[in-house]
């Protein structure tokens, strides 16, 4: 029990010392590529905690959801893609307004037949207000053999 409190109370006191942030978010894309040959429309939630590193640069970990809804070829219905991202965050602010960013790690695949992948996604954000910002995505996810490619646009909460 004494461990646990001392644990406990080293993560709150880190988190004091640095600042840090949670984020949500959700979006809406198209596959490209390859993918927008199988796939018609993209949906992704993600999920953030960002630390400053200093007061235009943040890290943390993320986590995330993407369905892929299949498309409909000769009156055959493709199956669904997913995947659950696992990834580092980096955020870079240009501006007030303006951020930089990327997503790095794997992609868990969820449905029969998908391995996953290496995850990639370079994102720019607008804020709109302290707690808004607007998100343009390219995510892509690398498999032998392939990628799944989908250009995103959502928005993002700061909790």
């Amino acid at each position: 029990m004494k461990k646990l409190f001392l644990a406990a109370f080293a993560v709150f006191a880190f988190a004091s010392v640095n600042a840090q942030e949670f984020k949500a978010g959700i979006s809406g894309g198209l596959p490209i590529g390859d993918a927008g040959d199988l796939a018609t429309f993209a949906i992704a939630v993600d999920l953030g905690y960002l630390f400053d590193v200093s007061e235009d640069f943040q890290v943390g970990p993320a986590v995330g959801f993407q369905h892929n809804f299949g498309e409909e070829i000769n009156g055959f219905e493709l199956d669904d893609v997913q995947f659950v991202p696992v990834t580092a965050a980096g955020r870079y602010a240009v501006s007030e307004e303006f951020t930089l960013g990327a997503d790095l790690g794997y992609a868990v695949g969820i449905n029969d037949g998908n391995d996953g992948g290496f995850y990639y996604a370079p994102r720019a954000q607008y804020s709109v207000s302290d707690a808004l910002d607007i998100v343009v995505a390219y995510r892509g996810v690398s498999a032998d053999g392939g990628s799944w490619n989908v250009i995103t646009a959502g928005v993002e909460f700061g909790l």
